[in-house]
């Protein structure tokens, strides 16, 4: 099959936006990006014009308007449909409808069938436990009833008291959520039927189901992935690695993210850190395999201080942090691994082309996601204009931004204020650390408000924790 006679929609914005449009090009593939108006400065909008002029580019009223998507994919005779993140990236209704409709698109990402199994956080949980995975203890299957509930969050109380657990705490998530979202604890139990009834309002407003999943809350925890790449019928299933994703912000949305998730080479960990890596790389992979997954997807993991792993959700998609996976992975001894160029070469039905034992890796890398947020009043976001934006350019360094250099941006307030990533690998953590620490400390950012107040962002904040990776 010739994938180059593809034509695809890019169905997002920004920093993904321009990655995908990139990973095309790479390919030597046709492509048609879409804006709204509050867009019109990014850059992705910007690459398209000068990749092809405006036949590449669309404006939209909304990039969460299915109809007028597709609409512009059929004017555009785009073949092949790529959502990025967010959006309709986990939306399985969204993906049946385009591989089923008159003019069939390829959704660029599983199958509809996969999104569905493994979207559910419920149905993940139970999938895993038949496997011999561990998760976290609590219910596995869609709790409707507030009584049922209930019962559950006093046998999960009793439970931690029974392990001298001096502050139990239960999580109430949406079972159709993910990233974060719909998500909250409960220290009390005579606050949980409170907490239950916001969450179930909140799972029916954003993800149409009222699901929802009572877990333990474990505390004191790294935040763990396993980075999955499978074939079109799951003929050929690898993986690009582990990384952590522990430094996050109040709201548990990620911050750094490092590859490969532990180092024991240089820091001492209460448990066989290797082990633990090998053991949620095999659990994901045998998860993929079961559910005969096809295209890039992440596996989530919690591991506790004494090294007990648990699944807490899979990713069906491809996710913010690909980049630090792809900074450390080899194929064939080759560098420059783009996971976004193999999601979508795989996605259109070409074969991967190598196995697991010809990818390696080496060294590692470290992820910032920066953004105008103000870290010391609960990651607030700040809205403004970008006057000045620049960095060193080295050999070490990937940064990857819709932001222009060259003029001053205007910060869309209908989106989160997210600027930059910037990736830097190391050939060890002391290397990685120092690169890092060098890369944020001459990063150039400013900007004022209409108010004159002085841009805010969160890289002190970057630069604090880079100490902090990877110890536990």
């Amino acid at each position: 099959m010739n994938y180059a006679c593809h034509k695809v929609m890019v169905a997002n914005r920004g920093e993904i936006a321009v990655r995908i449009v990139q990973a095309c090009a790479k390919l030597g593939l046709d492509f048609v990006c879409i804006y709204t108006a509050e867009d019109a400065a990014s850059g992705h909008v910007r690459l398209a014009r000068e990749a092809g002029g405006t036949k590449r580019l669309y404006r939209v009223s909304s990039y969460h308007d299915a109809n007028e998507l597709l609409a512009v994919a059929d004017d555009a005779k785009a073949t092949a449909i790529h959502p990025g993140y967010g959006f309709f990236a986990e939306d399985y209704r969204f993906a049946r409808r385009v591989s089923r409709r008159e003019n069939k698109l390829i959704f660029i990402g599983p199958s509809w069938r996969v999104i569905r199994e493994l979207g559910d956080k419920i149905n993940t949980k139970r999938l895993a436990r038949s496997l011999g995975v561990p998760t976290v203890p609590g219910s596995d299957k869609p709790i409707y009833d507030e009584m049922e509930a209930e019962k559950i969050a006093r046998s999960l109380f009793e439970f931690q008291r029974q392990q001298d657990i001096e502050r139990p705490l239960v999580l109430v998530k949406a079972s159709a959520g993910g990233g974060g979202m719909g998500i909250e604890e409960v220290h009390d139990i005579d606050l949980f039927r409170s907490v239950y009834r916001r969450i179930r309002n909140y799972a029916v407003r954003h993800f149409k189901d009222e699901g929802v999943l009572i877990e333990q809350r474990i505390r004191d925890f790294n935040h763990l992935e396993v980075q999955i790449l499978a074939e079109r019928g799951c003929a050929n299933v690898v993986h690009f690695g582990t990384r952590n994703c522990s430094i996050q912000s109040i709201g548990l949305q990620k911050r750094i993210e490092v590859a490969p998730g532990f180092d024991s080479a240089s820091i001492n960990y209460r448990f066989d850190a290797d082990k633990v890596l090998e053991d949620i790389t095999r659990h994901s992979l045998t998860m993929a395999r079961k559910v005969r997954y096809d295209n890039v997807g992440t596996w989530e993991w919690i591991v506790t201080r004494e090294g007990n792993p648990y699944l807490m959700e899979v990713n069906t998609r491809i996710q913010v942090e690909n980049g630090v996976s792809a900074a450390i992975s080899r194929i064939k001894g080759q560098r420059g691994v783009d996971i976004i160029a193999e999601q979508i070469r795989t996605a259109l039905g070409e074969p991967l082309g190598y196995a697991q034992n010809d990818i390696s890796f080496e060294g590692m890398g470290i992820e910032y996601r920066i953004i105008a947020e103000d870290p010391d009043n609960r990651f607030a976001p700040w809205v403004g204009r970008i006057e000045s934006f620049g960095w060193g350019h080295e050999d070490w360094l990937t940064m990857h931004t819709h932001v222009p250099v060259d003029t001053c941006y205007d910060i869309p307030t209908e989106f989160d204020p997210n600027l930059a990533l910037g990736i830097v690998w190391g050939k060890n953590l002391y290397e990685m650390r120092d690169r890092g620490s060098r890369f944020l400390t001459s990063l150039t950012l400013k900007g004022g408000s209409i108010a004159n107040e002085e841009l805010k962002s969160n890289v002190a904040f970057l630069l604090r924790k880079t100490e902090d990776v990877l110890l536990f």
